[in-house]
């Protein structure tokens, strides 16, 4: 008897514990403060962990280290139960991963995503609509910014009371750092990328800029840039899809407001995202990408709501057109490497604008009550509904031939181990082997006098090209073309891409000479060269007779001489990157 009763006890005790977990309240302070606060770091993580206690379906994984000594977090929801970090790229599921807090004063995600993943694990409807999904969220990806919290560096924003700082914790815009991978962050968020491989990407953030009705903005990565059937896909079904669906929700959209200093009733181009940002990055790898951008003076709850709704039409159209996105990207390094060349460099077409109906206010300069000079003013009593040009097609202005494979000498350590970071494939020789090549120096380029992002940027970046026989040693390395990465491969070791590893200053030490000469003792050596070498030494007297700046400076003729003599080190201005076309 005395055992049935502990048993029965037991039994009251177990249900009671199970009643009180499956009633969790799960109301977030986003709710509590009446759309007013956002969560500190921890808190948000702790309700994802107690989420994923209650509900099968949501599962939390710690990845990596961040510049914080935090890890990333990556919550996953998927309606078969929780799964596994290595069976996420085998789902034949939709793959949709969703980035927040990359600024942390933009926590309109933050909030967004624990609603969203909150409602769909308790609305059968919700479950059974995304059952075809796997929705993995980074619930704050800059923690280090995240901690470093206040009230008052969003100068321009309306809401929430306190929020993170844009900086990471060594200060590092991580919006910036995909391609470069300075940061911890932007290496383990490779690795949860490469991991969920997604079909679609959400990167939510907070805009600045101009002042206009919408409440909510998008970012679509450029679909020139994108290029192909995945481009025109983008383009032509995706972007006018999820605008639609927003508009039967009663929720006005506009692309991103890409205006500072003066008013959109101009019209404007669309944003180009370079591989250095989120969508420019995972486009690299034939992911479907956007940024949400909801507009900074518009109430905080309203933002929120509107991510939230953005979010789920992505969703929708995700599921409905599942079969078209899995194909189109399946195919799309193929595409890629049939057509035999690559843009590198674009330029806004300027006679080819996507003419909207835009909704803004009036805006105009007046009297500052600060400064003795002018400030824009936007009347907020004069809203208005009309026609602007929206340039978002962009023509080339650079293209490469594609190689059959890129050569790197095996001491580039720093390139071999983004190359490991990202996935691509590459195998080292095994022996002293003599190949014909392409051979790149550079010819010009220009660097940027501010420090950006711990880097002193180059640009404008042109080289000339060679044939050549180069002996490549033992342990050097071998980048097939043919294979995913190909895109990532382009921008970064083509030297002329905007965000190839050249400009952003990963090959500098081929900029500086590293031996030279005594001029009272290569005078000689100059002479008997000249006498040697006749056709140079013509090239030599007519260069003279022609170039007023260079017959005015003997110490600019003596090194012009230079330059054309075995003495001139090989290495000068040599891109250690080494194309086969055979």
């Amino acid at each position: 008897m005395k055992k049935l009763t502990i048993l029965l006890l037991l039994l009251i005790v177990s249900c009671q514990t199970s009643e009180k977990k499956s009633v969790a309240d799960f109301t977030t302070l986003f709710e509590k403060s009446n759309g007013t606060e956002t969560p500190i770091y921890a808190d948000v993580i702790s309700y994802y962990k107690d989420l994923a206690d209650v509900y099968t379906e949501i599962s939390i994984h710690e990845i990596g280290e961040t510049d914080s000594g935090k890890p990333l977090h990556l919550v996953v929801f998927n309606s078969n139960g929780k799964i596994d970090l290595q069976n996420i790229k085998s789902s034949s599921k939709n793959r949709i991963l969703i980035n927040n807090g990359i600024h942390p004063g933009e926590s309109d995600g933050i909030d967004a995503s624990m609603l969203l993943l909150r409602d769909i694990v308790q609305n059968d409807s919700l479950k059974k609509a995304y059952k075809n999904s796997i929705i993995c969220v980074i619930p704050v990806y800059n923690i280090g910014g995240a901690l470093n919290r206040n009230s008052h560096t969003r100068t321009n924003q309306n809401g929430p009371k306190e929020y993170g700082f844009r900086g990471n914790a060594r200060n590092f815009d991580l919006n910036r750092d995909f391609i470069k991978q300075d940061t911890k962050n932007a290496k383990t968020f490779a690795h949860i990328f490469h991991t969920v491989n997604p079909d679609v990407f959400i990167d939510n953030h907070v805009s600045n800029g101009a002042d206009y009705q919408y409440a909510i903005t998008h970012l679509f990565t450029q679909h020139n840039k994108l290029g192909g059937k995945l481009g025109e896909f983008l383009e032509q079904e995706m972007r006018p899809q999820i605008e639609e669906s927003l508009k039967q929700k009663g929720i006005p959209i506009t692309p991103y407001v890409n205006v500072w200093g003066t008013t959109p009733d101009r019209g404007w181009s669309q944003f180009m995202d370079s591989p250095r940002y989120s969508t420019g990055y995972t486009t690299l790898f034939n992911t479907l990408g956007l940024m949400v951008e909801t507009h900074m003076l518009k109430p905080y709850k309203i933002r929120v709501e509107q991510t939230y709704e953005l979010m789920l039409s992505t969703f929708d159209f995700t599921e409905n057109n599942s079969a078209i996105i899995k194909n189109l990207r399946a195919n799309a390094a193929a595409d890629i490497l049939n057509k035999n060349t690559y843009s590198v460099q674009f330029k806004v077409d300027d006679k080819n604008p996507s003419p909207f109906n835009f909704k803004g206010y009036e805006g105009y300069f007046i009297n500052s009550k600060v400064s003795n000079g002018k400030r824009l003013f936007y009347d907020r009593t004069k809203p208005y509904e009309k026609p602007v040009n929206y340039y978002n097609n962009f023509v080339t202005t650079k293209e490469v031939t594609i190689p059959k494979a890129y050569i790197l000498p095996k001491g580039w350590h720093a390139i071999i181990d983004r190359l490991k970071n990202n996935n691509i494939e590459f195998t080292h020789f095994k022996k002293d082997t003599t190949l014909t090549v392409e051979v790149s120096h550079i010819a010009d380029y220009k660097t940027k006098e501010m420090a950006y992002e711990g880097h002193y940027l180059h640009y404008n970046t042109s080289v000339k090209k060679s044939t050549e026989n180069v002996l490549f040693k033992k342990g050097d390395i071998y980048i097939p073309t043919n294979q995913n990465g190909v895109r990532y491969l382009l921008e970064t070791l083509e030297t002329e891409a905007v965000d190839s590893f050249f400009n952003w200053n990963f090959f500098d030490t081929i900029l500086q000479q590293k031996e030279s000469y005594s001029a009272y003792v290569f005078e000689d050596k100059a002479e008997e060269f000249l006498t040697q070498n006749p056709t140079i030494k013509q090239e030599f007297d007519t260069k003279i007779k022609t170039d007023t700046t260079f017959a005015n400076n003997p110490r600019t003729q003596l090194y012009w001489v230079y330059l054309q003599t075995p003495n001139y080190e090989k290495a000068h201005m040599l891109v250690p990157v080494y194309k086969a076309f055979k």
